[in-house]
């Protein structure tokens, strides 16, 4: 796969403590931040599209690979979800904690090279 985009994104659960919706947010906040048609640019399907996911949250354990792979519109998505993001004590001590995703999302194609 030849990468050709990279983004980055962060989300936030500031009350439900909920790392797949902070780690949602943090994917939306990427996608957003482009407008660039890399498919139609190389001649290739959206559905061409390879896109990895890297997510940083405190506990990845807690995150639904599936429901971040439903954000996406097309491509073929590699989720890979790490430890990283930050949790943030709510001040009087109690409750979820204010829950921080980070997300890099990186967009590429099969691509054979022009030099053979």
């Amino acid at each position: 796969m030849q990468k050709l985009l990279v983004e980055f994104g962060m989300g936030t659960s500031l009350r439900r403590g909920d790392y797949t919706q902070a780690a949602s947010r943090a994917v939306q906040d990427a996608l957003w931040h482009n407008s660039i048609n890399l498919a139609e640019v190389f001649g290739f399907d959206k559905e061409d599209m390879r896109i990895t996911l890297d997510v940083g949250v405190a506990k990845p354990e807690e995150v639904d690979a599936e429901a971040l792979r439903a954000v996406f519109p097309y491509g073929q998505v590699t989720v890979n979800v790490t430890r990283g993001g930050l949790d943030v004590p709510r001040p009087e001590g109690t409750g979820n904690p204010t829950v921080m995703a980070n997300v890099a999302l990186s967009v590429g194609f099969d691509m054979e090279r022009a030099d053979g």
